[in-house]
């Protein structure tokens, strides 16, 4: 499925120059909303000489999860059970990628609804979880697993009064390279950023990261932190947020 090849080559560029990850909430009263995962590769686009893409089209594609796994039902099938039903967890995930040359612009968004915080993170496991299982561009757990994964397992909680983000650290995976390659590794993340940026239905009393800054509403926090960092210790980001009465 031309789809996923596309997806996969995105996501690999998308590694190779400084890119802005953002992670959205929009947090309804009764604790459903809107979740998304932004990466702006722009930087990427800035790369490209421009008689490269000269002839090339803008591209703005938006895809299901449901449908391009029912397009691969047959591949699907031949999956062990326990695959089968992780991918079940993704359908009501969407990707849109937007691409245009002119205006130098790369942007890719993974987004769904959710009906409580508890969806959200039991998908987010699944994430991590396929990456593992992957073989072959054609494997549509390869598109499904395409946010990057920091080994640690990531959870939220709202109760009208406080909400947390929580990410316990599973194991650290030790990558044997040269110490030239660590060094270029390190340096492709070096200037990239990773934001989260959260909307309440509340006015926010206070949050224990002390880097959070507010809306002038005291509805919406932002933070910003070093991405290849935030992979390398993702509790760094772990947070609880406090509402007015």
């Amino acid at each position: 499925m031309k789809y996923i090849n596309y997806l996969v080559v995105l996501l690999f560029a998308i590694t190779l120059t400084s890119c802005t990850f953002t992670e959205n909430i929009y947090l309804n009263e009764d604790g459903t909303g809107k979740f998304s995962i932004d990466m702006d590769g722009s930087g990427l686009m800035a790369m490209v000489p421009e008689d490269s893409i000269k002839s090339q089209k803008a591209v703005d594609t938006t895809f299901s999860f449901k449908d391009m796994f029912a397009d691969k039902r047959d591949s699907i099938a031949k999956l062990p059970k326990a695959d089968q039903e992780r991918l079940k967890k993704l359908e009501n995930f969407s990707v849109r990628t937007k691409m245009n040359p002119t205006d130098k612009q790369f942007l890719f968004t993974m987004f769904t609804d959710f009906k409580s915080v508890g969806d959200l993170q039991d998908a987010m496991a699944t994430m991590d979880q396929v990456k593992g299982s992957a073989k072959g561009s054609d494997n549509p757990l390869l598109a499904a697993g395409g946010i990057g994964s920091n080994n640690s397992d990531l959870k939220y909680t709202y109760d009208g009064k406080k909400f947390t983000r929580k990410a316990t650290v599973l194991k650290k995976e030790v990558l044997e390279v040269e110490n030239d390659s660590a060094e270029a590794y390190k340096m492709i993340f070096e200037s990239s950023t990773y934001v989260i940026k959260y909307h309440f239905p509340k006015r926010v009393k206070k949050v224990s990261n002390s880097t959070a800054l507010f809306s002038e509403d005291r509805k919406s926090i932002t933070i910003e932190y070093p991405f290849n960092e935030y992979m390398d210790n993702p509790d760094k980001l772990n947070f609880e947020v406090e509402f007015e009465k």
